[in-house]
């Protein structure tokens, strides 16, 4: 085998622009490294970067070859692009997500060998194929600033998103090698798994690099081996295990992984294979159609948030940062992530990081929110993805469900051009959802499927955002249509899959891209950061209806973290309350892309905002939530655990000065997966200008939380002359806090890199608080001289 990543040169087509690139990696990063770009994330860059996309480019290379047969491998190809071997083309691609293997040995000499990979333009491509279509073919203008982005198998947000930067990249991001032609190797294992009490048989598909017949193949797992000869470049092999230890998604159990040892001819492999029983049940209710997933017999209530790629370039997406992010998802509680549709599908090593962390995944296939091509040639690039993603993928315990795509019934209704011939567009979703669908059950015929994100079921196309009495849910009123977020109460989802509130981020992820001047919101660096038309007005306007106006451009930020994790926080504790009706709810979204104000509950480079933190406590699995109802405030116990668990809580009134008077005990025991009310306190109860707070014990935990009957600047606060001190102790920071009256919702921060045990809590007089933090770095006595506190009282008083 040759590898041919490494050192390549990149020249503009036609043009005088060069650079050396490093493969994998993409073209931006390249030029960027050259000095022909500014850093697309600084001040308004990315304007000043996007002619590269524009443009037509060459990468090229010399190596040393002997000249014997050989096949070229080559993945994660972005996106338009021909191969040429010494003046010879020997590929011609255009689908990203999918990988290749040419026989190039026609071209090959023995010596030196010249390759090129020559792209075209992804933008100018896109905009010829939308012309020849032979009716138009909507794309989201409101999320594509570069255009057509539905024309091609390229990763959607490339083009731009609603909270992602527009720069098109290129490049290649995975394998590029020579491997030897005849040479019989593994390429994929598909695994199905046939469980009963105390037993579970896999039914072992190996499949080979090419249609070989005859090939000796063999595979072990638990102590238990099985062989087979290919046929025609496939094995099957079955493997009966006894009492096997299984997996389980995090927070259920162990996420347990077994060694399947691989040997096919001369050559070996190995997968870490999760042994489960996982499940989608949608079955019909008194309520309509229900929607959970179901691991080893056991119904799990799914929380979790969505997922969006790692980074708008490439070259940026390093195993390690993506492995904290997922990590941080797992100490927030969650146990599922939704690849979201409009991205990629992850490398071999995410899904491995998943397996490893008991995090299941919705995975979509990749297309969102525009309309699709439905003509021949599409739809069989379309089999051939949908068919080499599955056999890539699918052997991973993590993998809970595959969806045919996120939010393409619904755009039905988004375009003049479907709603007046709703038939023809009708008609060519359905030839892709079809042809997505028969490719999965072909490849993997026991696949959990769903057409759709948000869908009704199998079958229907109606426009399912706002119906929450089947399928999964869409739930956008609160952030797009500005309602409050007691609107959250209204419904009662079986499955949120997709519902979020924006929030700036950091301070030390803002310093990133923007200097002094720029730190407004209404600046031209501000708003160019903020990709939701709109968007920073609404995060202000719901300041005004919950808030005191901020007092300067940081206490803004605060704010804005404060009402994202208290809108999400209302929605995941109704819902939760609601289970077994709702058994899911994945908020958008996890991660970003790139520096701005978006949903993401972790800033770009994988710290926590304030939603991470409240995330943590409400994603809990046994946890009280206050609930209001008519004229009383309702404390729901939830147990997530497979245990029944006995409560205690206890119930108070606070005025503002942090005086507190009791409402009310109960003891009780919830079973295992149940909910339970606890308390009922009346509203009439609570005084004016009071709020009710709430303590909890169960098995050793303790939790406690607040709950305010009136918007927070209708309660007339007090100076808490909050008191902090900050102790280095080893390699982290030991934080005292004191406060002299009622401090809601205090915030620590500090600018070194780090995590603090909890954050965006209220503090009472009499009752000091320590809290932990734990620098990146390990430098925690310059971390302990630099952390500094923030309060509700204090956002609205400070100049």
């Amino acid at each position: 085998m040759l590898e041919l990543s490494g050192e390549w040169a990149l020249q503009q087509a036609g043009g005088t622009v060069a650079a050396p690139m490093r493969l994998p990696g993409d073209a931006i990063s390249a030029l960027m490294d050259a000095g022909h770009l500014p850093d697309p994330y600084a001040g308004l860059n990315e304007y000043d970067c996007r002619w590269v996309g524009q443009s037509d480019w060459v990468l090229s290379r010399s190596f040393t070859h002997d000249g014997s047969a050989s096949a070229l491998e080559i993945s994660e190809l972005d996106c338009v692009a021909e191969i040429w071997l010494n003046g010879r083309q020997v590929l011609a691609a255009d689908n990203q997500h999918r990988r290749y293997r040419a026989d190039v040995s026609a071209a090959l000499v023995a010596g030196e060998n010249h390759i090129e990979i020559r792209f075209a333009s992804n933008a100018r491509v896109a905009a010829e194929r939308a012309a020849a279509q032979p009716w138009p073919v909507p794309f989201s203008k409101d999320n594509n600033p570069i255009a057509h982005g539905n024309m091609l198998r390229k990763v959607h947000c490339d083009f731009g998103w609603d909270w992602g930067i527009a720069l098109a990249p290129f490049g290649v991001y995975g394998d590029l090698r020579l491997v030897p032609l005849e040479q019989v190797a593994l390429r994929d294992v598909l695994v199905v798994q046939h469980h009963s009490a105390g037993r579970v048989v896999l039914e072992i598909s190996l499949l080979l690099n090419q249609p070989a017949s005859n090939v000796a193949c063999s595979a072990s797992i638990c102590g238990q081996a099985a062989q087979a000869s290919a046929q025609n470049g496939r094995a099957e092999l079955q493997i009966t295990i006894e009492n096997p230890t299984l997996w389980w998604p995090a927070g259920a159990g162990n996420a347990v992984l077994h060694a399947l040892d691989i040997q096919v001819g001369d050559t070996t492999a190995s997968r870490r294979i999760g042994l489960r029983d996982l499940r989608l049940i949608t079955k019909a209710d008194a309520a309509g159609t229900g929607f959970k997933f179901n691991i080893n017999g056991r119904d799990i209530f799914a929380k979790g948030a969505n997922w969006i790629p790692a980074d708008a370039l490439p070259s940026r997406i390093e195993p390690a940062a993506v492995r904290a992010q997922l990590q941080s998802a797992r100490d927030a509680n969650m146990n599922m992530i939704r690849v979201w549709g409009g991205g990629r599908y992850e490398r071999d090593w995410f899904y491995d990081l998943c397996d490893e962390l008991g995090l299941m995944v919705w995975q979509d296939f990749m297309f969102a929110c525009h309309l699709y091509p439905a003509d021949p040639a599409f739809l069989a690039g379309i089999d051939a993805e949908v068919r080499d993603v599955v056999a890539r993928i699918s052997h991973h315990a993590c993998l809970a469900l595959w969806c045919g795509d996120n939010e393409v019934i619904g755009a039905l209704t988004w375009y003049e051009e479907a709603r007046k011939n709703r038939d023809r567009y009708l008609v060519a979703y359905d030839r892709l959802n079809r042809t997505i669908e028969t490719a999965l059950r072909d490849t993997l015929p026991s696949a959990a499927w769903w057409p759709s994100s948000p869908s009704a079921g199998v079958m229907d196309f109606s426009d399912g955002w706002h119906d929450d009495g089947a399928g999964d849910m869409h739930f956008w009123s609160v952030w797009h249509e500005g309602k409050d977020f007691e609107h959250y109460r209204t419904v009662r989802p079986r499955f949120a899959s997709e519902f979020g509130f924006q929030a700036f981020p950091s301070l030390e992820v803002i310093r990133q891209f923007a200097l002094g001047d720029d730190m407004n919101v209404n600046t031209p660096v501000m708003e160019s950061h903020q990709k939701n038309a709109g968007g920073n007005t609404r995060i202000a306007e719901t300041m005004l209806r919950y808030f005191r106006y901020p007092a300067g451009f940081e206490n803004f930020v605060y704010l804005s973290q404060l009402q994202q994790a208290l809108a999400i926080k209302t929605a995941v504790e109704y819902w939760r309350c609601q289970m077994p009706h709702c058994m899911g709810t994945l908020f958008w979204q996890l991660n970003d892309v790139w520096p701005c104000v978006s949903w993401s509950s972790l800033n770009y480079g994988g710290a926590w905002k304030l939603l991470h933190y409240f995330a943590k406590l409400f994603y809990a699995p046994v946890a009280v939530h206050a609930v209001p109802k008519g004229a009383v405030i309702q404390l729901i116990a939830v147990n997530d655990t497979a245990a029944d668990m006995a409560l205690e809580v206890q119930g108070f009134t606070a005025d503002m000065a942090g005086a507190t008077r009791p409402k009310g005990q109960q003891s009780a025991v919830i079973a295992a997966g149940q909910t339970g009310v606890m308390l009922e306190i009346p509203l009439a109860q609570i005084p004016t200008g009071a709020i009710l707070a709430f303590t909890w014990k169960a098995n050793g935990q303790t939790g406690g939380d607040i709950f305010s009957p009136v918007p927070f600047k209708r309660l007339a606060l007090q100076n808490p002359q909050l008191g902090l001190a900050c102790t280095a102790r080893g390699d982290m920071v030991e934080i005292t806090l004191t406060a002299a009256a009622l401090a809601l919702f205090v915030t620590l921060e500090c600018p070194a890199p780090g995590r603090f045990s909890q954050n965006g809590f209220a503090l009472f007089p009499g009752h000091p608080a320590t809290i932990t933090f734990t620098p990146e770095n390990g430098d925690a006595a310059t971390a302990a001289r630099q952390i500094t506190s923030r309060n509700l009282w204090a956002s609205s008083h400070e100049a």
